[in-house]
């Protein structure tokens, strides 16, 4: 296997688990990846895909949970920082989606509320694809 396969998968594994509820940072792995004069457009896109696809993960998680508590008549009414966020902004919440401790939040929300998929992936997208521009940029500035 090529060492930029091997870097590549790095920076998209790193990505998408950072997406979910561990505890992880890919912004490291990008920025390290960048330093070592990997093309910037390509590692940038790779993260994204990864954390989008993880961000996903943790939608249909949270829908599919949200959906059987239901049928076992197990309601809750979310009143924590992300859920207040959602239902005030709605689905341009998603652009916050990237920030520590409420992103992944505001994601798992969105799935338990059922926000139409497409929009939340539109926002999604956007949100974390600026974040990574910045920091692709900000560490090909210190190449």
């Amino acid at each position: 296997m090529s060492d930029s396969l091997v870097v590549y998968a790095t920076l998209f594994a790193s990505s998408f688990l950072a997406a979910t509820i561990l505890p992880l940072a890919s912004e490291p792995v990008l920025f390290a990846t960048v330093l070592a004069g990997y093309p910037l457009w390509l590692t940038t896109v790779v993260v994204t895909i990864g954390n989008v696809l993880g961000g996903c993960t943790t939608y249909w998680l949270a829908r599919r949970g949200a959906e059987l508590l239901e049928r076992r008549g197990v309601t809750a009414i979310d009143d924590s920082r992300a859920g207040r966020l959602v239902r005030r902004f709605g689905q341009p919440a998603m652009l916050l989606s990237w920030v520590p401790l409420v992103g992944d939040a505001l994601v798992a929300v969105a799935g338990a509320v059922r926000m139409p998929f497409f929009p939340f992936l539109v926002w999604l997208s956007i949100g974390k694809a600026a974040r990574y521009l910045i920091v692709a940029w900000s560490a090909a500035a210190l190449r």
